[in-house]
């Protein structure tokens, strides 16, 4: 696919955009599931 034309250029940095925020999104949920994670140990450790 070149991207050349408008249509080409948007359909691209829509498919990098979706990407960037799906990476993102998954670092967000890591980093939650550790916090629970990291709660839970903490709270059976006492």
């Amino acid at each position: 696919m070149s991207r050349k034309n408008q249509a080409n250029i948007k359909k691209y940095n829509d498919k990098l955009h979706k990407a960037e925020s799906k990476a993102k999104m998954q670092k967000v949920e890591r980093k939650a599931q550790l916090k629970a994670i990291l709660k839970k140990f903490n709270e059976n450790k006492d």
